[in-house]
């Protein structure tokens, strides 16, 4: 039997389908006669409740190891779910164990923990809702990002990662050195001799892909980079970062109106991208983050606004600024 992610299930699935899932288990609540089992497959912020009843074959010894952060196979039918928030529910007829969880020693439980306690089990801190709603609304974003361009005819160019430009003085940069640390090759002038190194002068972790992209358009017109960027400022602030991913446009024959067209294009592309792909993700994040400034209710207008081609010279200009006033008062 194919395997269903949670996602397709929740969305999609059907009361009296024979489904098989496979996940990790959230929660467990037992009852008299049967168990509630709630089980995420990452697919989506929404697990898939499983009723496991006492029929079920050594039902004992199963619901015994299903505990928190069990990873399982589970078979059955769906059935329209009673419960609140939740369409299907899924009855076990069979399950089987992969691989258990202790209790005792299973670090994620059903409670908040903070992000300076996550980062102490970074291997299992993306089975929280907080860090899984943010990697799916990355992929999202960067899904968007390659489709908007490739629709528009770009080509994606795999700049390099190590470099000996410095991208017109971006930023500090991360050196890349086979040297001994220890002892480091002197010239006779007492400065380092980068011939003894790998690549027989100074090399670095590129701070931009610009400098390659721009040759690259003089062959291919359009081309874009997107993929890792790295900066070594010495700040522990929200607003810097030592590695990112970095889109990066060029066009061989493109004026600033062009520029702006795509820019804009482009942002409305992925707002609406992700705001579709992701509902439920951007309305936690908001809701977890109280980011009251930006309800989900306000992202979805804002996105309708994008959809229209508003300039100043157009006769909806005025109403969308008094929109955006409404939503963003004193901004």
């Amino acid at each position: 039997m194919t395997t269903r992610r949670i996602l397709d299930l929740l969305r999609n699935g059907q009361p009296d389908e024979t489904v098989t899932v496979q996940a990790w288990v959230r929660t467990k609540r037992e009852q008299k006669e049967f168990a509630f089992v709630e089980v995420n497959d990452g697919s989506s912020l929404a697990g898939l409740q499983v009723v496991v009843g006492h029929d079920l074959p050594d039902y004992s010894n199963v619901i015994r190891q299903l505990n928190t952060g069990a990873s399982v196979e589970i078979s059955g039918v769906l059935a329209p779910s009673l419960g609140k928030g939740q369409r299907v529910e899924l009855k076990a007829a069979s399950v089987m164990v992969y691989g258990g969880a202790d209790p005792e020693t299973y670090p994620l439980q059903k409670k908040r923990h903070s992000f300076e306690f996550l980062r102490t089990i970074g291997h299992l801190r993306s089975r929280t809702n907080s860090l899984g709603a943010v990697f799916r609304v990355r992929n999202a974003c960067a899904t968007a990002i390659h489709n908007f361009f490739q629709e528009q005819g770009f080509l994606w160019v795999h700049t390099p990662i190590i470099t000996a430009s410095d991208a017109e003085g971006a930023g500090e940069l991360f050196a890349v050195t086979t040297l001994d640390l220890k002892k480091v090759p002197q010239t006779g002038s007492q400065a380092i001799d980068y011939s003894k190194d790998f690549f027989g002068k100074p090399a670095y972790l590129t701070v931009s892909g610009q400098l390659e992209a721009e040759i690259m358009a003089l062959s291919f017109t359009n081309v874009y980079t997107f993929g890792p960027t790295f900066r070594a400022e010495n700040s522990n602030t929200s607003r810097h970062l030592a590695e990112f991913w970095m889109v990066e446009p060029e066009m061989a024959f493109c004026a600033l109106e062009g520029n702006m067209e795509l820019a804009e294009a482009f942002l409305k592309y992925v707002f609406k991208y992700v705001m579709e792909t992701c509902p439920e993700d951007m309305e936690f994040l908001i809701n977890a983050l109280m980011i009251r400034s930006c309800k989900p209710q306000r992202i979805s207008l804002i996105v309708s606004l994008a959809e229209l081609r508003i300039r100043r010279r157009s006769p909806y200009w005025k109403r969308a600024i008094e929109l955006l006033s409404t939503l963003f008062p004193g901004v």
